[in-house]
This record gives C-alpha cells, structure tokens and sequence, in this order.
C-alpha cells in the first residue's frame, strides 16, 4: 500500500459520523484547507492530541481550513474503536469537528494511511500539500518546538509553498482486519 504522494488528489469517500450525518469532500467544496486525521479511540499518541486537533480546528475553522478524523481500525479486534464507542468518545471530549467511521478499511487504504494520527492537509483543490504528523512532541504540548500541521496551515492559508510538506508518522499502527 502505497502513501498518498504530495500533489495528489484526495480520494473521495460518504462515510458515516457519529453526528448522525455522513460526509465527503463535497462538505469542504468552499474552504481554502481541509485536513483528514486518521484517528481512533484507544491509541495513546491520538489521545495525547485530541485538545490540540480541536485547538486546530476551532482556531482555523474560521480562516476557511477545517478538519475531520476517520477512524478506520477494525473494531472486532479492537472494540474500543467501535462506532458506539466513537460516539461515547467524541461525546466525552465534546469533538468540534466531525469523527468519521471507515468500518471496510477502505479510505484508509485509498490514502495508503498506516498510523493514527496520521496528517493529510489538501488545499482548496484537493492536492494534498502536507503529510505526516502535527508536531514535534506528542508527550507535551508546552515543549513543541515545531508545529509542522500549524506551519503548514498558516503558509496554506497565506498562499506559500509548504516549507515542511512531509514529515514521518508517529503513532499506533491502524488495526488491518485479518
């Protein structure tokens, strides 16, 4: 499986959210960014970013980028990361942006994602622009030195080229259905 390049499209997708709604990328259609996170219940480094995802999208949903997280682990292994216990998690952590269900695993292959969280910024015409992880310090938010997601949306937002557009993932693994 092979991650998506920068340049690339951003594949399309209707999945199901724990808001009741299902969505695709013709929910962003008029946004200069969006951002996929692929994310889950369980895995300490996502859970050590949530507050930060939603720093993120409260301080940027105004400024036309907006985000969303997938989580695409397979919930028979992993129950945690059923769709109940997504809306269960997203309720406790009162989410401001919509928490997707990729229950066949099949965006996540489509974006060739292997971690979570993994990072995928697109501009405004769905070419991805940044990939990889949202900053230098998933243990301690008062010690990142660089914001790579934050630089990436500000240089997006501001009509510059990405100064860093790809960086490693870190995180648990995606949980691959047998």
């Amino acid at each position: 499986m092979e991650t998506l390049k920068i340049g690339s499209l951003a594949p399309d997708f209707i999945l199901p959210a724990v808001d009741g709604n299902t969505y695709s990328l013709s929910h962003f259609n008029d946004l200069k960014g969006f951002i996929i996170i692929f994310s889950c219940n369980h895995c300490p480094y996502v859970r050590a970013y949530e507050n930060r995802i939603k720093k993120i999208q409260s301080g940027y949903s105004n400024k036309g980028v907006s985000l969303f997280a997938i989580n695409s682990n397979d919930s028979d292994q992993y129950e945690d990361d059923s769709f109940e216990n997504m809306k269960s998690r997203a309720s406790e952590m009162q989410f401001n942006f919509p928490y997707l269900r990729d229950e066949d695993q099949s965006v996540a292959k489509a974006y060739g994602a292997s971690h979570t969280p993994e990072i995928f910024l697109f501009d405004s015409h769905r070419k991805l622009v940044f990939h990889g992880k949202i900053d230098d310090n998933w243990r301690d938010e008062s010690k990142v030195v660089s914001a790579y997601l934050r630089d990436a949306i500000e240089e997006l937002i501001e009509g510059k080229e990405i100064s860093v557009p790809e960086t490693f993932t870190i995180g648990c693994t995606i949980k691959w259905k047998p």
